[in-house]
């Protein structure tokens, strides 16, 4: 196979920015360098995952790290103001699945599931702490994840050893999570009462 001319990928970079260059200029478009650098960490990223892709006999299962960090990095970049709660989400969790794509490449690199599940983890855990804003929440689904982890580690790659930390992590993780959601349960509670004594009114107006 014919190695690629550098020379073409820098030529095709400059046209590429020339062109959102003349978009931008004529108002057809905005930030039009976050759109460049963006496409360019995504084709760099496709770059490395290509290598991934056709690499499995020769050896190039890394190249699942460097292309979806890349990648993560370019859709950072390109996410709108309105998301950007969930850029640490989509950054934390493209590194995850790179550990779970040279997992699943190859059984016997069953050490990816770790990172590949704390990382995901971790990925939850920003988006929890975005959504419910209060207490341990972010904390037990921190710990539920990492059992999650060591319960997939015992069941996919043989390891009993495991079950051992995936069920004192899991203890923890769903006593922390529930804990923090003791407000939630005092409004879930104050409705079905409320929600008894309506049924109960209206049974009795029937059978009148």
């Amino acid at each position: 196979m014919k190695r690629l001319d550098p020379r073409i990928i820098i030529g095709s970079l400059l046209i590429l920015a020339g062109g959102l260059g003349f978009l931008q200029a004529f108002g057809f478009l905005r930030n039009a360098s976050d759109l460049f650098w963006g496409l360019v960490f995504l084709a760099a990223g496709g770059v490395f995952l290509f290598m991934f892709a056709s690499g499995f006999a020769t050896g190039q299962w890394w190249a699942a790290i460097p292309g979806l960090v890349l990648a993560g990095i370019g859709v950072l970049i390109l996410l709108p103001d309105s998301l950007d709660d969930l850029g640490g989400a989509v950054f934390l969790g493209a590194i995850g699945l790179s550990f779970w794509l040279i997992y699943l490449s190859g059984r016997e690199r069953w050490w990816a599931i770790i990172p590949g599940g704390v990382l995901i983890t971790l990925a939850a855990v920003t988006l929890t702490d975005s959504l419910f804003r209060n207490g341990d929440a972010g904390g037990g689904v921190f710990f539920i994840g990492l059992a999650l982890t060591f319960l997939l580690v015992a069941l996919l790659a043989g390891m009993r050893w495991a079950y051992w930390p995936a069920g004192a992590l899991g203890v923890m993780g769903i006593f922390l999570f529930f804990q923090s959601q003791v407000y939630l349960f005092s409004y879930i509670g104050a409705a079905a009462l409320i929600g008894a004594g309506v049924v109960i009114i209206l049974r009795s107006l029937r059978a009148q």
